[in-house]
């Protein structure tokens, strides 16, 4: 559709052809003396074999041209014989390109016969025809720089004037072949057909000039007109020859760059070509030239010699009598800014009957839809794809994406993959389900070891509660209301306060907890052991070595605490990949190894407080608490050996509601199985509680 400008006789084109024709004159005439001399007897003999078919009107200043008229379809070379004895096939004449001729000589007459435009001088004609052959191409370049009827080029052996400049040719071989004869007399050339040239072409053959402006504005404005009905899936044709390979070469690339395939190519025998040309004549220094002509265009060239021109998108009719018509809809800038090169008038489109007034599609298949992208099928064309849903946390929030994007970290694809949502932070809140029962379990077993606390100090004169050492039962009352306590750290969003404090916190105080029934049971052991004769542990007996037990064994956590908190401190930190559509709100315990540490320091503490109660547990008397650390130990390391596979195996807030279940339940079984038995005693079974009782049993 984009259409290069019609050559037809009409009154727009000849005016065009009219003013570029006396702009040639006014640039040329200075530049050129004309000297009437006298008949010069020639000794050159006459072209044996002159050009059958050409036109001659004589002038004072004489514009050559080559035509494309009259061609021999069937003419083949052959050196089996002499020229001269060969057969040649009768021409045929191709109609159309009659035209151009008649354009030429209609533009010579009317400024000939306008005294307003020549005074004294006029124009006149030279045209030969050259067949669409190489051989002929050639031979009548040289014939238009000879004296007529002569074959010497650059000779003068009469008073016919030069040629001062050629017009042609239609086709880029014909305007090649002409190109390296003229530049060598340096003879302007003026191209009306397309003619691609590289830089280092522009620069050999500086005489040439462009009437036709650069294939690739064209291929580039077929892109975008493709682009913008969305048509991907196209047919290419193409002349079967060197310009239809040149054609092929240029926009296959430029297609397959801007993601438009070819369904096929078909190349169309030479013979069915028809070709429009553009603008006939320039002229040696139209390169200096800007005006508008009279259709109020624009007449400039650039840089490299080429037009500066506007390309019409025209719309092709077929009308009942089957004949043709063309209907401009639109336009293409080159050097429009990027992006609005090509404009369109869609409403004057007229699609084919077949259509039913509905834009066609053309592509390979149907299009990718949101939340997929395009992956190629083996063995198609890149145009031919199927269409994958996006991976997980991959989107694509538009039709035929090459590929799935991926979200941003505090985001995750919706549903369909259509869309990123923004993701939502989360942590174990006191508002939770999860989050209450936890609190309402901490705060129901602090008030039970307060009620403890406060039952073994109402009766703290008894002999059971005198028998195990108060001090080290009221220390271990205390920290096991400080373990439910600080499990209240580890709920609610995470700071950096409590970070710092809640693990220290809680390995700290279980710490003190352990040790605390550590010195019991060695107490225990050692009480019994007293009671022997003549034994020698009495002197160990009492609280000095309790709390010595108590102190040396929390100080070694303290240690590791303190060297944790400097070296390596917790921090709150925001974990969006853990999970996929949240960002967990949770603390970095700055070293796993000191986290560890801390538990297995515990667990050492609670593996010697096991060993040495299951030795004692045998031991005599209705106050031995040996048995009953036992159990406590064996609940402790039961629940803290189920804590780690739990707790790594777990993610977000339930990672956090784990180790609280385990500090909740281990410290449970400390008071349970410690304090239930004495308080079973001091409060249902006063008759036990008596110094006989215990005198009796020992």
């Amino acid at each position: 559709m984009v259409a290069r400008k019609a050559a037809a006789i009409s009154w727009k084109g000849r005016l065009v052809v009219k003013m570029l024709l006396l702009l040639m004159l006014v640039l040329v005439l200075p530049c050129h003396i004309v000297c009437w001399t006298s008949s010069i007897n020639c000794s050159i003999y006459d072209d044996p074999f002159p050009i059958p078919h050409n036109f001659y009107q004589p002038g004072d200043l004489l514009i050559g041209g080559i035509a494309s008229q009259v061609a021999y379809f069937n003419n083949l070379l052959s050196f089996l014989e002499h020229p001269s004895r060969m057969v040649l096939d009768e021409p045929g004449s191709v109609t159309k390109n009659y035209q151009h001729i008649l354009a030429l000589a209609f533009a010579v007459k009317e400024l000939n016969e306008n005294p307003n435009f020549l005074q004294n001088t006029s124009l006149g004609l030279y045209i030969l025809n050259s067949y669409s052959l190489g051989r002929m191409t050639f031979k009548a370049t040289l014939s238009l720089l000879s004296t007529q009827q002569k074959l010497a080029p650059n000779f003068t052996c009469d008073n016919r004037q030069k040629v001062i400049a050629v017009v042609g040719g239609l086709l880029s071989d014909t305007s090649a072949h002409m190109a390296s004869i003229l530049n060598v007399y340096k003879t302007p050339q003026l191209t009306h057909g397309s003619f691609s040239l590289t830089k280092a072409d522009k620069q050999q053959f500086s005489f040439i000039y462009q009437m036709v402006p650069d294939d690739t504005y064209q291929y580039r404005g077929v892109v975008q007109l493709l682009h913008h009905f969305r048509w991907t899936w196209i047919g290419l044709l193409a002349m079967d020859d060197d310009n239809g390979n040149q054609f092929l070469q240029r926009i296959v690339p430029l297609l397959s760059e801007n993601s438009i395939c070819s369904a096929f190519t078909y190349k169309l025998p030479k013979t069915t070509y028809l070709k429009d040309i553009s603008e006939l004549l320039l002229h040696n220094f139209l390169r200096r030239i800007y005006f508008n002509n009279s259709a109020g265009e624009t007449i400039q060239f650039d840089e490299d010699r080429e037009l500066v021109s506007v390309f019409d998108v025209t719309n092709w009719l077929i009308l009942s009598n089957g004949s043709f018509t063309r209907i401009k809809v639109g336009q293409l800038d080159p050097q429009a800014p990027s992006g609005k090169e090509l404009t369109l008038a869609e409403d004057k489109i007229v699609w084919h009957k077949s259509f039913n007034q509905v834009l066609p599609v053309s592509v390979c298949n149907d299009p990718c839809q949101p939340g997929h992208s395009k992956t190629k099928m083996e063995g198609r064309k890149f145009c031919c794809y199927n269409c994958t849903p996006c991976p997980e946390g991959m989107f694509s929030g538009q039709k035929d994406m090459d590929a799935c994007v991926k979200c941003p970290d505090d985001h995750y694809p919706s549903n369909g993959h259509r869309e990123c949502l923004p993701k939502f932070p989360t942590y174990l809140s006191y508002k939770d389900t999860l989050g209450i029962i936890l609190v309402t379990l901490a705060v129901s077993f602090s008030l039970f070891t307060v009620l403890v606390l406060g039952i073994f100090m109402k009766y703290k004169n008894t002999p059971i509660v005198k028998a195990n050492n108060r001090s080290l039962t009221y220390i271990l009352l205390l920290s096991l209301l400080l373990c439910f306590l600080s499990s209240l750290l580890f709920i609610g969003e995470p700071g950096k306060v409590t970070c710092l404090l809640r693990q220290t916190t809680f390995g700290l105080i279980f710490c003190v907890a352990l040790s605390t029934v550590l010195a019991k049971t060695i107490t225990v052991v050692l009480a019994f052991m007293a009671t022997k004769p003549g034994s020698h542990m009495r002197r160990w007996v009492g609280k000095k070595l309790a709390h010595s037990i108590v102190l040396s064994g929390s100080f070694i956590q303290v240690l590791i605490c303190t060297l944790w908190i400097c070296i390596y401190p917790p921090f709150p930190q925001m974990n969006i990949h853990s999970q996929p559509k949240t960002i967990i709100l949770e603390c970095n315990e700055g070293s796993v190894a000191m986290f560890y540490s801390v538990l297995g320091y515990l667990g050492f503490l609670a593996s010697v407080s096991f060993t040495v109660a299951f030795l004692a547990r045998k031991l005599p008397g209705s106050f031995n608490e040996a048995k009953f650390i036992t159990f406590s130990m064996l609940v402790f390391c039961s629940v803290w050996f189920s804590f780690i596979p739990s707790y790594l195996s777990s993610k977000g807030k339930f990672m956090v509601a784990v180790e609280i279940f385990s500090i909740l339940s281990s410290g449970a079984g400390l008071l349970g199985c410690i304090f239930f038995p004495k308080c079973y005693i001091i409060l249902l079974r006063p008759e036990m509680n008596i110094r006989e009782q215990m005198i009796r049993v020992m």
